[in-house]
């Protein structure tokens, strides 16, 4: 079975070390209880809760998946068991308004232990991971009898939440939805139609599951703008708020899935049941996309944690595993062979693991500092700013950390050679897990339109700008400190071509739309490199610091700067493969007709 020890010492480097979390969270209104010492308390805690309690069932869940009996599903032995012990812990409320029962902590805090989550039991962390999403757009949205009738039990724990979008004959194109709201009587509305890919739509973990659900009333304008959300209760709540009668809501069947297969994605059928509408009529998108953004996070903070997991199993294989001798002579004479570690291309795949997970770990909680400030930030100019920052690392946090999890997760599978390949190992298992996250909450491709496209040039650049100056703050600030030129000159360099690549795009799309839709990946895995660079940068200034004052961590701040030399020599060059490929332009994606792609063979 595979293993996993929470990175806590890389957490303390990043959270109190490189951005200041204390000074951080001493700057949030009600954020008084988040002080190091309870901070400290929590990840402890919430370190041996995913290692003790879910990774055990990781592999178990796997193997045994969901159960469909009569539209009523059973998650995996020991799921159920494991989330009572979550909720009786007060994981759900950790970051909630106290007004509804949360504890009123940072929503980074919850995005760390959201990492620890991930890592160690994906499909059991999806089950309480979209109630964060759908507490957030009842609170935004919501009318006050909503909020006392959901939010609470939400918060704790007690009623899990869905996200209702996803259609048979249509996706990410939400303006094509069939499901149809009719109004009722009483105020309520009638929900009839058919939704797709629902995470935990179903399940016996929680007392109800309250859905978000995107439908059309009968006068709705075509397209996206003819959206509502209603909240569909899978068992209408009585006059004490406890679960009443059955909805006319029922999981019609389960999807058969390459991985998270511990998580019920469900075919939910809604005929006749009742909603209540969230928002304004026609206005449902903009409710949803409330949800939409938090759980684009928790997707790039799944891609973390999987990438997490891989790298510390694929290390301690390394470490144990003997094979060949090194090509410059034994390193273990004592041995027969030697440990596979020693050998530099399996050292190009540990370190690719380690570099993505101490990056990614870094973009999330720097992220996670954007939100906190959005969220409970009192200075209107800070809260502009960072609200600017969110929307910009969004969908690159979402994309990049996927697409690099994936990546990390294959590499974990190859320093495992055939073993790898083997269910027993554990491996495998996190290819398959991590395969999806590329997919669900947008995939790659719609989150790098929405980057290239929405957030940078129908902003004419701005939002990007907000950014690349930050950079340019820091590389002037270190231009001096010949300790860490090797980073800084780099950086420099790439973040003045970030934005003339960005001026490029926008100059060539003024004549011809589909350069966006060509440039589009490249510009985000692109923006991901160079974002990750200036986070190595920073990180590499800090190690330097505490090297040169004096540690007993001499190791750990060392191993730091050879992690940073390791991703500027050798990972971020491939920033200048996207360079020309974006130049490529349109024109060798467009000059072949679809009729002519299937030449050679008749279909």
């Amino acid at each position: 079975m595979p293993d996993y020890q929470a990175p806590l010492r890389d957490l303390r480097f990043v959270m109190d070390e490189l951005l200041d979390y204390p000074a951080h969270y001493a700057r949030l209104p009600g954020a008084d209880e988040a002080t190091p010492d309870v901070v400290a308390a929590i990840l402890e805690e919430g370190a041996r809760f995913a290692r003790e309690v879910l990774l055990p069932l990781n592999q178990s869940g796997d193997r045994e998946g969901c159960l469909l009996e009569g539209g009523d599903v059973k998650a995996p032995k020991g799921f159920k068991a494991a989330y009572q012990q979550y909720v009786e812990g007060g994981w759900p409320s950790l970051a909630a308004d106290p007004e509804h029962g949360g504890q009123g902590l940072p929503h980074s805090l919850a995005m760390v232990l959201n990492e620890m989550v991930c890592a160690t039991n994906l499909a059991w962390g999806m089950y309480p991971g979209l109630s964060h999403g759908a507490a957030d757009a009842l609170r935004h949205h919501g009318t006050d009898e909503q909020r006392a009738t959901y939010l609470t039990k939400l918060v704790e724990g007690v009623w899990t939440g869905t996200m209702c979008l996803t259609e048979p004959h249509c996706g990410t194109d939400l303006g094509l939805i069939k499901t149809r709201a009719v109004p009722a009587d009483d105020g309520a509305y009638s929900i009839t139609g058919t939704k797709i890919f629902i995470s935990a739509g179903e399940h016996d973990l929680a007392d109800n599951i309250v859905h978000l659900v995107l439908a059309k009333l009968p006068d709705a304008p075509e397209g996206s703008k003819g959206i509502s959300l209603f909240v569909v209760p899978k068992f209408l709540p009585d006059e004490q708020g406890n679960p009443g009668e059955r909805n006319g809501v029922v999981c019609g069947s389960l999807e058969h899935k390459m991985g998270i297969h511990g998580n019920a994605t469900c075919v939910m059928n809604f005929d006749g049941a009742k909603g209540f509408l969230v928002g304004a009529p026609n206005k449902g998108l903009a409710c949803m996309f409330t949800m939409m953004n938090a759980a684009r996070l928790g997707v790039g903070i799944q891609g973390l944690g999987l990438t997490e997991a891989s790298f510390q199993n694929s290390l301690a294989y390394a470490r144990d595993r003997l094979q060949m001798r090194a090509l410059d002579g034994p390193k273990a004479p004592e041995k027969p062979a030697d440990p596979i570690i020693v050998h530099p291309d399996v050292r190009r795949m540990l370190l690719t693991q380690k570099a993505f997970a101490e990056g990614g770990r870094m973009l999330v909680l720097y992220t996670a500092q954007m939100l906190d400030i959005v969220e409970q930030g009192q200075d209107s100019a800070e809260r502009e700013h960072a609200e600017s920052l969110l929307g910009l690392l969004t969908p690159i946090v979402k994309a990049f950390l996927t697409e690099v999890g994936f990546e990390a997760t294959n590499e974990g599978v190859q320093v495992f050679g055939g073993h790898g390949f083997i269910q027993e190992w554990g491996m495998e298992q996190l290819v398959r897990d991590a395969r999806i996250t590329r997919l669900y909450e947008g995939t790659t491709g719609i989150q790098a339109l929405d980057l290239l496209g929405r957030k940078v040039l129908m902003s004419q650049g701005e939002s990007l700008k907000v950014f690349t100056k930050e950079i340019h703050r820091f590389c002037q600030a270190e231009e001096g400190n010949s300790e860490i030129a090797e980073f800084v000159r780099p950086l420099a360099k790439l973040n003045k071509e970030w934005g003339e690549l960005t001026m490029g795009i926008g100059m060539k799309a003024m004549s011809d739309r589909e350069e966006v839709g060509a440039a589009s990946v490249d510009y985000l895995m692109y923006s991901g490199y160079v974002t990750l660079a200036y986070l190595f940068a920073r990180a590499a200034s800090t190690a330097k610091a505490a090297l040169a004052e004096g540690t007993d961590d001499m190791a750990f701040y060392t191993a730091k700067l050879n992690t940073a030399r390791f991703y500027f020599q050798r990972l971020l060059p491939r920033t200048k493969a996207h360079v020309a490929m974006i130049q490529a332009g349109a024109e060798p994606l467009m000059a072949i007709s679809a009729e002519d792609f299937g030449l050679g063979f008749e279909i």
